[in-house]
């Protein structure tokens, strides 16, 4: 845990764990517009697949604001361990499944 993490508390990656085994966790992800996941960390690679795609905006917890506009069926790979939340900025209902690599 970095200097910047070891006193806040962080949130769960997702809503729901829909799916898992020894290889992998699926997560279940919802946010209405101008909602916002709590801060969180990833510690397994990632992949995300949106459901129901949004204009998205990731903050990192040193303040990088990062644009994420993610189209419906869209799927894009991260690498794990950068502590941010991420916050609908669109005005659609943003739906994914986040597959964590184990």
């Amino acid at each position: 845990m970095t200097e910047l993490t070891q006193d806040v508390e962080l949130g769960p990656v997702g809503q729901e764990i829909v799916y898992e085994n020894d290889r992998v966790r699926v997560w279940h992800i919802r946010l209405e517009p101008g909602e916002r996941q709590p801060l969180h960390r990833h510690d397994h690679p990632y992949l995300v697949i949106a459901v129901q795609g949004a204009k998205n905006v990731v903050q990192t917890i040193d303040g990088t604001r990062i644009d994420a506009d993610e189209p419906t069926g869209g799927v894009v790979y991260r690498d794990p361990g950068a502590v941010h939340m991420l916050t609908n900025v669109g005005d659609t209902t943003y739906l994914a499944r986040l597959v964590e690599l184990k």
